[in-house]
């Protein structure tokens, strides 16, 4: 959304877009009408837990927290099913590889807007503001390279999933194609938490079984830094600006 404007016309643009949503789109798009305000106060609470694994009970008790009036979980479960259907969230599922030990998976999807840019407009969030907050940001720039990433994939003919374990140990993006080929990357914003991200990268590829499943094409970390290059145990450093490149 609103890619290469200045970033004041792109950041309304955001904010209008919520605004159409919140009075006239989610409200009545399939003849059932919504409360405008309570659709404002769910996008808000769904962009506070923009990419986590929320469940959708924790969102519903983040809404209550914000609006007097009862709010049952159905209804907030039907507000949420509308958002998919308009394509203004879109879950990032899990991934079940097939591995060496009996680890429990965890099947929870990630929370997305399908433009982060909604996301920020939902919660009041400045340029500035985010700055200041680098959990918050880091949070939608992981976000941003979801939204990315899935426009390449389905490029190539393929899809986007996570993975966490109960170990907690997690990779932000798997890429998957049909051919049954995939890459596993992880999403960190620069600085220390690429060494990080790419241990994560590598304990799970070592758990991967690839006696019943192909081995990883490649490993890499997408992050905000400017220069890309390749590590010495393998894992590539990308920014997202070459992404396409």
């Amino acid at each position: 959304m609103a890619v290469g404007l200045p970033q004041h016309i792109a950041l309304q643009q955001s904010i209008d877009y919520v605004d159409s949503i919140v009075e006239s789109h989610l409200v009545s798009y399939d003849g059932v009408q919504r409360n405008p305000k309570r659709v404002r106060n769910l996008l808000r609470s769904f962009a506070r837990f923009t990419a986590t694994d929320a469940k959708i009970t924790r969102i519903h008790q983040d809404i209550l927290s914000n609006d007097n009036e009862r709010l049952s979980y159905d209804t907030t479960h039907s507000y949420i099913s509308a958002l998919k259907q308009l394509f203004v969230i879109e879950d990032l599922p899990a991934w079940s590889p097939k591995l060496r030990s009996r680890t429990t998976v965890r099947s929870s999807d990630v929370h997305h807007f399908c433009d982060p840019s909604l996301a920020t407009a939902a919660i009041g969030a400045m340029p500035d503001d985010l700055l200041n907050d680098f959990e918050t940001m880091g949070l939608f720039f992981e976000s941003l390279c979801i939204r990315d990433l899935r426009v390449y994939a389905q490029a190539l003919d393929g899809n986007l999933a996570h993975y966490r374990d109960k170990n907690n140990l997690e990779c932000d993006a798997i890429i998957h194609r049909r051919d049954g080929s995939y890459a596993l990357v992880e999403i960190k914003l620069g600085g220390s938490l690429i060494d990080e991200g790419a241990a994560h990268l590598l304990a799970l590829e070592q758990i991967i079984d690839t006696t019943r499943m192909k081995k990883p094409a490649f490993c890499m970390v997408l992050t905000a830094g400017r220069y890309a290059y390749t590590r010495k145990d393998g894992v590539h450093v990308v920014p997202i600006a070459c992404l396409g490149v």
